[in-house]
């Protein structure tokens, strides 16, 4: 713009002078039941219950937690005295009261009502910060709540006679006070003729013509003097007489009449109320600067504009939200309520005088682009923050400014200008703050996005958390919804955005199915970014509002929706709260909807973005069929725009949605969107799919938590984001707390989130200034100690010391009364530091009773224990208690009871001691001790114990038996002698009737032959007992010799053998051979011939935990007695570099106990940081202490936090384990793991060991899935998950012409079109929605041209025709627990599955007839089964654990044998390869693709690097199979030449796949 322009555009300001009066009654803050009030009982003298704040409130200079709101116009921060004691006396009152109209007022018989409640509403706190900057400019105060109280038509009391009539004046006046953890600020708000009577006449002079004005102010009320005087404390007065009443209507002092302000209390030092002084009056207004530009300078063409966008001064197109009055007040909010074009430098509310001093200067050095003549701008207020700097703050600066009009330029004064030096606190802890010559900016670091003040780490996926309310209206039908919850989630690598809300009561939930801009915001603001674009969050930060107005055509139903943004959480979540006020169309229940892919232009201003478009939906339902509709969608986006910086060059760009899809789930009341966005210029995006870079089309395989780097034509690479660690594909959170790269300062402790961490204060501080320094809190301030005591304040803590002539603990202070001090009293203040009575840090002071002498029980402050002590303070052996236990009765005499004489008494029942009735009663000796051998008085049972009374293995001996010497060190009983006594019954060793009784040798062992007595079959054991395969005979027949040399094989030999094929006994290939020795046992150490590790091993051949070496390094020698290495010490040592055991530079080694264990503190030699940790070796929450600070006595318990909703039977089992575990489970202990629903997750392991098995939904096990193996064991979850996308017609959407892959999804069946061999993703649909059901097997009969599939939730398999509009049909629905593989006979119109729970392969006729069962041995974990129809070939897999195999037979069960056992691992999918006759399997353990002929030759890898494939099907020269890891399809040609993926827009597992050609083949 030239100087002439500028010169033309001064010429062209116009002044307006507008008549202020004062503030109407539909401006004052919202109010009444609709926004959650609650209304005060009706009455004459009545008085609120208690309420509780969420946050403690200074008023004066103390903090208070609780309010009272009284009819009389008044609210105290204790319960009040009766009216009659106070509300006809003068001002001050004797306790605190806030006094906006103190009068004798009477709501009785409906006259008028009295609303209160508290809030946190994001808008009510920044219209109370927007009105306290007003009548505070310099004020640096930000609200975090609000209380708000409000008399409505409330009446005066009167005494109404015969001769006289009530009166019909009313009063309406409010009362609002905001505040923080540091200051507090009054509200009076007065309407326009809101008060007509100005007081009331005392109840006790009606006789008299005497009224009493209402008393307006503040008073602390009566305070303590000295110990038992008390005195009159501050108090502020409005009024003094009936004119000063008028003028809190007439008159103002935040520049509007009606509206008061006062500063009321301060946490660190207050005097008395201080009110703001911007007085107004009513007649007098200071004039509103209205600026017009002309055409000539700013036209639609230049700058095109939505002409229907709606004026901001429109109620209808900007609804605000329940907490906010109306249209946020717009000529006084700060953030949002000044106009486009006149954003005024003096403070929100203050209207300019017409200076030119205060007109805004043009920006000559950094242009930017002129606001559209219809927008809303938001200027935000200049503000020092005193919040962490994720909180809302000032983003726009300003600096004084002088126009010189005769020389055109425009001069700065930096005198006040803010710089990164004073208030860089205002950016993200991940972004670094920059100087420009007329304020600062905010950037985030290389690594994060956003606008500076805050910032994301690159990659990383994302949640949104934030609350739903509003009114709509739906038909005739109108809807509250009252802070229901919504969350999202979003992938940013690839743009896809889930939001859900829930709690969406009918019939809104099917209506808002269409108003998918609820979700695409969050689509907006993390959209994948194409080149030279950016998305939302990069401009605006985390704080921002956004206005929506949606017009439905034809109806013309209108909603408007304001989304406001209000920072980072604790946990970095974004938080948006939403408002929905109009009408939408009416759905019917049961419809779906469909929305199309489309573009949305967004242009950009400074501090402002807006977009219109329109937008086409199909609702298909049974009552009207498909029906195609529209809205239209215009919005505005407003943000805190840093202007100082160098400007982006944005003006306009491209949102592109690329798959909608949105449902409402009746059942679980939940409204689901998920969209996926992409963001670039105009015209971006318009490539050839297959000259799209994978990083911007979304399709490559980077982990969730990376980010996408695209590199030239179709390479990239993924790079984890910050805060995570790994190659891009496998991307693992860094414990920034663990590794010591955390931020945090002293008084601090880290606490680790997902790519990230935070700080918090330890006890006793709290956050500064900055928001990240952590300060102490001074608790003196409070007045915690007696009267008679000094207070002294000590970093984190503080102590209370009694005054000189006064003895006792600083908290009960008593008058010595002249005596000398005793020996306790001395001992105690020689432990007082001399300089103002504070203690020695950490040092124990004794406990002195009123006579001074030494209680007799002593606690230690710091450390929680207690203990007994007699007369001299000495403490009494046995009786100190650690914290968190009973402590010890120390009154009782003589000493105390020993743990024996405890346990006994316990048992003991009545005073006489009489022992219970069949209880075991230990013995105890002289000393308490007890006795070496104890005997059940009831069963006659003895045992040996040790001194703790345990009972020691071997030494019980039945009644009638030789009891064992205890004092002897004879050996104990044996296995087979115990075995043996375990099963005498009577007195004298009768056996029980029929039971087998084993047979022991001289020395205790089990004699190698064993016969029953009963049966007369006999047999031959081992060293265990255990019957040995094979010798078992008869009664009547020979015996076999259990002591012949050519015993039976051994365990291990016939493991050994069973693996040595039948040819010369070799071994099969890259197959582990066990070793035995001489007698046949398994050597102590084996190891694997192919991979070279070696691990020891015990009796029965099982892997010893922590032996296992890798080749190369040395064995461990497995004969040693010694314990192999632990946990800790393999972690240890694995962190050792050299052979000489230095530890690598700057690494964490973990120090280990005598025994190997975790020693339970743990601090790093680098950083200095020391934390507590478990037996595992885990941080426990809360310990971590930075260098130079005291460390944490790890020996104190745990405390494990309740959950924070009910819990579920995996929780409550949980739960009850680690308190089983006194909340230190380790390595050998088992928890149930559960997902983030509560249920349990499919697949449970042992502790942190890669000892894992599958359980059903109830978490039982499921039989032959447990492993020890790295990679998991495949199993599939039995709980149907919530779905994510809409529910389609409950028929089936046929597929495209030609040849087409259909999949199973969990809940649906979905249809991948195929062109040629490549998969044609952009016409993928669904087949058929299965909501509640969890398909696994799939397969096609192309005679018939329907589809077959197995459900594991529901536990049927059924059938669908592909023609249009047909329905799915069950055929099977008995005595199926979890069928997964199906496979279609098509040339004998047979069906095929198998069943993993009772393990068995079953056949039917296509229609469920003719069932029968064709295995039911020698399967472990059937999964996969396939048919080659033209042989008659059935072929399935076993992923047995123990020994994997894949099998096959004749389709009539004949023929039975294994096709595969070597070198294979998970081999969950099968199928046939028409073409090269073979049969191929994807194995998810060895993570190959192989192929074999069916007589077991020409095995060949196909692929040696997959994921975690499932399922897989062959078509032409390519495989395509479903992978777990991807959550979509993968292609893989047969020469492994070429590979491709479909990733399905709702992601989750998909299972079976299946191919569906036009016709058989």
């Amino acid at each position: 713009m030239t100087w002439d322009k500028i010169a033309v555009l001064f010429l062209q300001l116009l002044w307006t002078v507008h008549r202020v009066t004062a503030i109407h009654r539909h401006d004052i803050y919202p109010y009444g039941m609709l926004y959650g009030d609650v209304a005060l009982q009706e009455g004459d003298d009545e008085t609120s219950k208690v309420i509780t704040l969420t946050k403690p409130m200074y008023f004066y200079e103390a903090s208070f937690t609780n309010l009272y709101v009284a009819t009389n116009g008044i609210i105290s921060t204790q319960d009040l005295p009766m009216e009659k004691q106070y509300v006809d006396d003068g001002f001050p009152t004797d306790f605190p009261v806030i006094a906006p109209f103190l009068a004798d007022i009477d709501t009785s018989k409906g006259k008028g009502s009295i609303f209160y409640r508290q809030t946190e509403s994001p808008t009510v706190l920044k219209r109370a910060e927007a009105d306290v900057k007003r009548g505070f400019p310099d004020a640096t105060f930000t609200p975090t709540h609000a209380f708000i109280a409000t008399w409505e038509n409330v009446s005066a009391y009167e005494e109404v006679t015969r001769s006289s009539r009530p009166s019909n004046r009313v009063n309406t006046f409010q009362v609002v006070l905001a505040y923080n953890e540091k200051d507090t600020y009054a509200l009076f708000l007065y309407p326009e003729d809101g008060l007509q009577f100005f007081g009331t006449r005392p109840k006790e002079s009606y006789n008299v013509e005497i009224e009493l004005p209402a008393r307006v102010g503040f008073t602390r009320g009566e305070l303590s003097y000295f110990f038992f005087s008390r005195t009159e404390g501050p108090y502020y007065s409005v009024t003094s007489n009936e004119q000063s009443v008028k003028n809190l209507y007439q008159k103002g002092n935040i520049g509007e009449p009606g509206v008061w302000l006062f500063h009321v209390g301060n946490r660190y030092s207050f005097q008395n109320v201080v009110p703001a002084q911007h007085e107004v009056v009513s007649t007098k207004a200071p004039p509103v600067l209205v600026a017009v530009f002309s055409d000539e300078d700013y036209t639609e063409e230049e700058y095109p504009i939505d002409p229907d966008f709606q004026d901001p001064t429109t109620t209808e197109f900007l609804e605000p939200e329940q907490d906010s009055s109306l249209l946020e007040r717009l000529n006084q909010e700060a953030p949002l309520g000044q106009s486009p074009l006149q954003p005024s430098v003096s403070g929100p509310g203050e209207f300019p005088q017409p200076d030119p001093r205060n007109l805004p200067p043009e920006d000559v050095t950094q242009p930017q682009r002129p606001l559209p003549k219809h927008a809303i701008l938001q200027v935000y207020p200049n503000r020092v923050k005193d919040v962490p700097p994720h909180n809302s703050g000032g983003q726009v600066f300003s600096v004084e400014e002088r126009v010189n009009f005769e020389s055109g330029v425009i001069h700065y004064s930096t005198d006040n200008k803010e710089t990164c030096e004073r208030f860089q606190q205002q950016c993200s802890q991940n972004a670094h703050c920059t100087d420009y010559p007329t304020g600062f900016c905010c950037h985030c670091n290389s690594g994060f996005y956003g606008n500076g003040r805050h910032c994301l780490p690159n990659g990383a996926p994302h949640r949104v958390n934030g609350k739903v309310r509003g009114t709509v209206l739906v038909g005739g039908t109108v809807v509250q919804l009252d802070s229901i919850d919504l969350h999202a989630y979003i992938v940013v690598g690839d743009g896809r955005a889930y939001t859900a809300i829930s709690e969406v009561p009918e019939p809104v939930g099917w209506a808002l199915m269409p108003v998918a801009p609820i979700g695409g915001l969050f689509g907006w603001l993390f959209a994948l970014e194409l080149p030279n674009s950016l998305n939302g969050f990069s401009i605006t930060g985390a704080e921002f509002t956004r206005r929506a107005d949606v017009t439905f055509y034809p109806g013309n139903q209108r909603l408007s929706i304001v989304q406001t943004a209000t920072g980072l959480d604790t946990q970095n979540y974004l938080n948006v709260d939403t408002h929905l006020q109009g009408s939408v169309p009416f759905i019917p229940p049961g419809a779906t909807v469909q929305m199309e892919p489309f573009k949305d232009t967004y242009q950009y201003y400074p501090s402002l973005i807006t977009s219109s478009s329109v937008r086409e939906f199909t609702v298909v339902s049974a009552e009207k069929g498909t029906e195609t509709l529209t809205f239209q969608v215009r919005q505005n986006i407003t943000y805190r725009d840093c202007t100082h910086g160098h400007r982006r060059g944005l003006e306009t760009q491209e949102l592109r949605m690329e798959r909608i899809f949105v449902m409402y789930v009746k059942e679980e009341r939940i409204l689901r969107y998920a969209i996926t966005n992409k963001i670039g210029p105009l015209g971006a995006g318009e490539t050839e799919p297959e000259n799209v870079n994978p990083c911007y089309s979304g399709n490559h395989d980077c982990d969730t938590t990376a980010q996408c780097v695209p590199g030239e034509g179709q390479l990239f690479s993924c790079q984890c984001a910050t805060g995570y660690s790994g190659d891009g594909r496998n991307c693992y959170d860094v414990d920034e707390c663990a590794e010591g790269l955390s931020s945090c300062g002293a008084h601090s402790h880290c606490v680790n989130l997902p790519g990230s961490h935070r700080c918090q204060c330890e006890g006793g501080f709290e956050f500064g200034f900055d928001g990240r320094t952590c300060q102490d809190v001074d608790e003196c301030r409070d007045q915690p100690c007696h009267a008679q005591a000094l207070c002294s304040n000590v970093p984190g803590s503080f102590h209370c010391q009694c005054q000189p002539g006064y003895h006792g603990d600083g908290f009960q202070c008593h008058p010595q009364n002249g005596r000398p001090k005793t020996q306790c009293e001395q001992h105690r203040d020689s432990l007082q530091s001399r300089n103002d009575g504070v203690p020695r840090v950490g040092a124990f002071i004794p406990e002195c009773d009123e006579e001074g002498q030494y209680r007799p029980q002593q606690c230690h402050g710091s450390t929680g224990h207690c203990w007994c002590v007699d007369s001299r303070g000495q403490e009494r052996a046995g009786t100190r208690t650690p914290p968190g236990t009973p402590t010890i009765n120390c009154y009782e005499p003589g000493r105390l009871k020993t743990q024996c004489e405890q346990h006994r008494d316990s048992l003991q029942s009545g005073n006489d001691g009489v022992p219970r009735v069949g209880a075991f009663i230990p013995e105890c000796d002289e000393e308490g001790q007890y006795r070496p051998q104890q005997c059940h008085g009831s069963t006659g049972h003895c045992w040996c114990v040790d001194s703790r009374g345990q009972e020691r293995a071997g030494t019980r001996t039945p009644p009638g038996t030789s009891r064992i010497n205890c004092d002897e060190s004879g050996r104990p009983k044996t296995q087979c002698e115990q075995h043996r006594d375990s099963l005498q019954s009577g007195n004298g060793g009768v056996p029980r009737v029929g039971a087998f009784i084993p047979q022991c040798d001289e020395e205790g062992q089990y004699r190698p032959q064993q016969c029953h007595g009963s049966t007369g079959h006999c047999w031959c054991v081992d060293s265990r007992g255990q019957e040995r395969a094979g010798t078992r005979t008869p009664p009547g027949t020979p015996r076999i010799n259990c002591d012949e040399p050519g015993r039976l094989k051994t365990q291990c030999e016939q493991h050994r053998d069973s693996l040595q094929s039948r040819n010369g006994d070799v071994p099969r290939v890259g197959a582990f051979i066990p070793e035995c020795d001489e007698e046949g046992q398994y050597r102590p150490q084996q190891c694997h011939g192919s991979t070279g590790h070696c691990w020891c091993v015990d009796s029965r051949g099982q892997e010893r935990a922590g032996t296992r070496t890798p080749p190369g390094t040395p064995r461990i020698n497995c004969d040693e007695s010694g314990h192999p290495k632990t946990q800790c010490e393999q972690h240890r040592d694995s962190l050792q570099s050299r052979k000489d055991g230095v530890p690598l530079a700057g690494a964490f080694i973990p120090q280990c106990d005598e025994e190997g264990q975790y020693r339970p503190q743990q601090c790093h030699g680098s950083t200095g940081h020391c934390w507590c940790v478990d037996s595992r070796g885990q941080e426990r929450a809360g310990t971590r202490t930075p260098p130079g600070t005291p460390r944490i006595n790890c020996d104190e318990p745990v405390i494990v936090p309740p959950t924070q909703r009910p819990e579920t039977v995996c929780e409550r089992w949980r739960a009850s384990l680690l308190q089983q575990y006194a909340g230190q489970p380790d390595s050998r202990h088992y928890l149930p793991q559960c997902d983030s629903s509560g249920e349990f997750n499919p697949v449970q392991c042992y502790g942190d060991s890669s000892y894992c098995w599958c359980v059903d939904r109830n978490g039982r096990e499921v039989p032959g899935t447990r492993s020890h193996d790295a990679v998991k064991p495949a199993c599939i979850p039995t709980v149907a998950p919530p779905t994510m996308r809409p529910l389609p017609r409950p028929d089936v959407t046929p597929p495209p012409a030609g040849t087409s892959l259909l999949y199973a999804q969990g809940q649906q069946i979905g249809v991948l079109p195929l062109n040629g061999t490549q998969m044609d993703k952009q016409r993928s649909s669904v087949l058929l929605a299965l909501h509640g059901s969890i398909v696994v097997g799939i397969d096609y009969d192309c005679r018939e041209r329907k589809v077959y599939w197995t459900d594991l939730a529901g536990r049927t398999i059924s059938r669908a025709s592909l023609e249009p509009g047909s329905e799915s049909e069950i055929i099977i629905n008995t005595a199926l627990t979890s069928p997964e593989g199906l496979a279609v006979d098509v040339a004998r119109r047979r069906l095929f599955w198998v069943d993993s729970t009772p393990d068995k392969i079953e056949t039917a006729n296509l229609d469920g007839s003719d069932r029968r069962v064709l295995f039911d041995t020698d399967l472990v974990n059937p999964r996969a089964i396939i048919v080659d129809s033209p042989t008659g070939t059935l072929y399935w897999t076993d992923w047995n654990r123990e020994a994997p195999k894949i099998e096959s037979s004749s389709v009539d069960g004949q023929n039975r044998r294994v096709l595969v056992q070597d070198g294979i691992g998970l081999p969950n999918a099968l199928a046939y390869d028409s073409t090269t006759r073979q049969v191929c399997w994807a194995d998810a353990g060895t993570k190959r693709l192989e192929c074999i002929s069916p007589n077991g030759t020409g095995r060949r890898v196909v692929h040696s690097n997959l994921n975690y494939p499932f399922s897989m099907v062959s078509f032409a020269n390519h495989y395509y199979y479903t992978d777990w890891r991807r959550d979509g399809v993968v292609a893989l040609s047969r020469d492994n030449q070429s590979t491709d993926e479909y990733l399905p827009d709702q992601r989750s597992h998909l299972y079976g796949i299946t191919v569906a050609p036009p016709h058989c083949l």
